[in-house]
């Protein structure tokens, strides 16, 4: 893990460097010479704005620096939510969808004016969404134990339900690889824990990751090496393939941490599974949920349960070092890259939407 060693930044913009370059380097000294304080911030609507840099996000890595912009906030767009979850963005629609669990909704914010409303209830308390490459919607459902398309004329396609003719335990999220469209998913069971999120029920078959062939509809286990596997997303070339074990929620021996595995080349099987990073910080574990890659191959992990100086985004390098934090007042479940340039961090906390601004870009469609 690298230092947190203050950086010290110029007050003014020595010659030849660019403005945003100065601007990034002012966001990294800023950053690291203070403890941010998520827990006391006011982010209601008459709260008096942000001193730039914001400093809730950290520089905890020179690698991390040149992401953070130096005059741009982390916002608070919508409260309101139980347990907000599944972020995905509408590049055709220009708007961000995600789901309020315990509501049995799913909510949509228009790029536009930011306009929040309700974009499907019931929803089958879902979970996890995400796009296809035809910009058709697909969601994990706890409360119905399935995935499932909406297909462009309004009608539900059920994806996947059943494993070897048993009952799914609560699929949880899901990614689609472009090469062949298939659809990736995991299968951990929350939703089947308990009424709130779901229906309450057994879970009759182990925790796994599932591949769904586009063409034929053919499922697919891919891997069970992992307690309960929770958000994942491939690295940009798509070679990689990571998975969040939340395990530690109900198994004592389980690791709290992020695991990679290594895709076929034909791009249907994985192997070599092992550790990517753990989620240990300062001598406290909680918990990645929802991740997602950007184009340089960093991790972006929603990270929760811990409290203040941990809950919120932590940043994983390729190798898996930790290089950077966005600290929030609650929870962070899940995160997700969108705005017209792909270069807006979409996160859903516990009760609410935040989004901030950083300088990189999403590897994948949401």
């Amino acid at each position: 893990m690298s230092s947190n060693k203050p950086v010290e930044s110029p007050s003014t913009p020595p010659t030849g460097i660019q403005r945003r370059d100065f601007l990034s380097i002012a966001a990294a000294g800023a950053a690291t010479a203070v403890a941010a304080s998520a827990l006391g911030r006011d982010y209601g609507p008459n709260a008096e704005p942000v001193r730039y840099p914001d400093p809730d996000i950290l520089v905890l890595d020179d690698r991390f620096a040149k992401y953070k912009l130096g005059n741009t906030p982390i916002q608070r767009v919508h409260r309101g939510t139980l347990w907000a979850e599944g972020p995905a963005w509408n590049a055709v629609g220009k708007y961000l969808l995600w789901s309020d669990i315990p509501n049995n909704l799913q909510m949509r914010r228009l790029e536009e004016d930011g306009h929040c409303s309700v974009f499907r209830r019931p929803s089958g308390n879902s979970n996890g969404n995400t796009f296809d490459y035809q910009g058709r919607q697909i969601a994990c459902e706890h409360g119905n134990r399935r995935v499932v398309r909406y297909e462009h004329n309004g009608k539900v396609t059920v994806l996947a339900d059943r494993w070897q003719g048993k009952p799914l335990n609560a699929p949880n999220d899901a990614v689609v690889h472009p090469h062949d469209g298939a659809i990736w998913f995991t299968d951990p069971g929350y939703g089947s824990l308990m009424n709130y999120e779901g229906n309450k029920g057994d879970l009759v078959i182990k925790e796994a990751v599932y591949r769904i062939d586009a063409r034929t509809n053919r499922m697919e286990m891919v891997t069970d090496e992992i307690f309960k596997p929770n958000g994942l997303c491939f690295s940009p070339d798509y070679k990689k393939l990571y998975i969040a074990d939340t395990g530690a929620s109900h198994y004592e021996q389980a690791p709290r941490n992020i695991k990679v595995w290594d895709v076929a080349a034909d791009g249907t099987k994985l192997a070599n599974g092992r550790e990517f990073t753990s989620m240990e910080l300062d001598g406290k574990a909680g918990f990645a949920d929802g991740i997602r890659a950007d184009i340089d191959g960093n991790v972006w992990a929603s990270a929760g349960w811990v409290g203040e100086g941990y809950d919120g985004v932590q940043i994983f390098a390729p190798n898996g070092d930790r290089i950077g934090q966005i600290l929030l007042p609650e929870i962070c479940s899940n995160v997700c890259f969108g705005g017209v340039k792909r270069n807006r961090l979409y996160m859903t906390a516990s009760q609410s939407l935040y989004v901030v601004y950083v300088e990189t870009q999403g590897a994948h469609i949401s």
